[in-house]
């Protein structure tokens, strides 16, 4: 999808952040999580001083192997009973090193379909400024996304799974865990 059409899809259902942090906020074990890439996790590091295992979890989603073990791909943030680790009130505290996640929210591509989160402010006034960045970094999101499922797919290709063993899989390599 090209950029001009997609701000203007995202002109037409309108949307304007209103800092309530309810995409934040989700506490169940799968609401709410935001994936995380390498680039953003040392993004994050540096901005904060943090060690990645301060703010990161692998992504709780596993697939069972034949040897008895399981693989999970990607990390995400870790949560507090409140939310999002970096989550304070309703403020973010990492606002401009957000992952790209954050960035687009309430909006993602899927393919060539632009799909929306709950949000209480989708239908609120945008700029064509605004609706021209979201759509930049969605269409930057969505390309660093398939990089990373093609490095995953060429480590995945080349390395065997430890057998027996619960693994983390990324663009970097295989951890187990």
């Amino acid at each position: 999808m090209e950029r001009k059409e997609l701000a203007q899809m995202i002109r037409e259902i309108g949307f304007s952040c209103i800092r309530c942090g309810d995409c934040c906020r989700g506490t169940e074990e799968d609401a709410n999580l935001v994936m995380i890439f390498s680039k953003e996790i040392e993004d994050l590091a540096e901005a904060t001083g943090q060690t990645t295992g301060d703010f990161i979890n692998p992504y709780p989603e596993k697939v069972s192997t034949c040897g008895g073990g399981s693989i999970t791909f990607e990390w995400c943030l870790k949560r507090t009973a409140e939310g999002c680790i970096f989550l304070d009130g309703t403020d973010c505290t990492v606002y401009a090193s957000r992952p790209w996640i954050c960035r687009t929210y309430p909006f993602m591509l899927s393919g060539e379909m632009l799909s929306l989160s709950p949000c209480r402010g989708i239908g609120r006034k945008i700029s064509q400024r605004k609706a021209d960045e979201i759509a930049g970094l969605l269409i930057a999101r969505s390309a660093a996304e398939q990089e990373e499922e093609e490095r995953v797919r060429t480590i995945l290709s080349s390395h065997t799974i430890p057998a027996g063993k619960n693994v983390l899989v990324d663009g970097t390599g295989i951890r187990v865990l």
